[in-house]
């Protein structure tokens, strides 16, 4: 099975009923679930690489873009975290039995965070492998939206449901009220858990969108033992430069060795 065309899952019931877009690649295990950041989607530069050395390694992989983006169904302004969470459930339980290795990048940072607490919680931590999560945005509607926007912002949220944030990487995002507020039922702030696997964290010193102090305190929340945070000194958001992939990639297939 390769990943050269995209498939379908069908996901939610009644009007939050949405169509998600897939890749899925066969191979030995532990397979490998991405999970893309706020505004990215499969086809990513981070989320090429990994499908790329995935191949090379003859291991499985499935990547897929979260309603409102990419090749998936669904609009932006009406999404949730809870929907990108129930998506990627869904997923998870399309990939079948085995070990998996969940890696997460920014905002999938916090997914596969909250991913893995689900598992815990249904007692299926024995699945997960491991997570390797990329300038990890968890709480990110919370912190690093909603308290960093200005008054203005945010009243304009609450006067028309939305606001329009400038981007260093494309057009100005929107930031709806209806994400802001469902998301505060998914905040880990606060709330120690442990996901019960490996954890790994990459994180640049010069990220302007995730600050590395963000990701520390992320290791004082995580409750298990087995946790290391690396950082780039010169590494930015993206962590996307040649050097990052390697760094990136060989994080992987050293997880990926212990769970073989």
């Amino acid at each position: 099975m390769d990943d050269s065309q995209p498939q379908f899952l069908e996901v939610g019931a009644a009007a939050r009923r949405r169509r998600i877009a897939y890749r899925r690649r066969g191979g030995e295990g532990p397979a490998l679930l991405w999970l893309s950041g706020f505004l990215s989607d499969m086809t990513s530069t981070k989320a090429a690489a990994v499908a790329e050395w995935a191949a090379a390694e003859d291991l499985a992989m499935m990547r897929f873009d979260y309603s409102g983006h990419g090749l998936s169904g669904g609009d932006l302004l009406d999404a949730t975290i809870g929907d990108w969470l129930e998506e990627s459930i869904a997923v998870w339980e399309l990939m079948g039995e085995g070990p998996r290795i969940v890696i997460g990048s920014s905002m999938g940072g916090w997914i596969a965070l909250l991913l893995s607490r689900h598992l815990a919680r249904v007692r299926r931590s024995n699945e997960l492998a491991g997570l390797v999560l990329i300038a990890p945005a968890f709480d990110m509607t919370e912190i690093l939206m909603w308290r960093e926007l200005p008054q203005v912002s945010k009243d304009e949220i609450a006067r028309t449901g939305v606001t329009y944030v400038p981007s260093t990487y494309a057009d100005p995002y929107p930031i709806t009220k209806h994400l802001i507020e469902e998301a505060r039922s998914h905040l880990l702030e606060g709330q120690p858990f442990d996901p019960v696997c490996p954890v790994r964290i990459l994180q640049g010193m010069c990220d302007p969108d995730v600050p590395w102090r963000h990701s520390l305190a992320l290791v004082d929340l995580l409750a298990g033992a087995d946790v290391e945070l690396t950082l780039i000194k010169e590494g930015d958001h993206r962590l996307s430069a040649p050097q990052d992939l390697k760094r990136l990639t060989a994080t992987i297939a050293t997880l990926a060795r212990r769970a073989g």
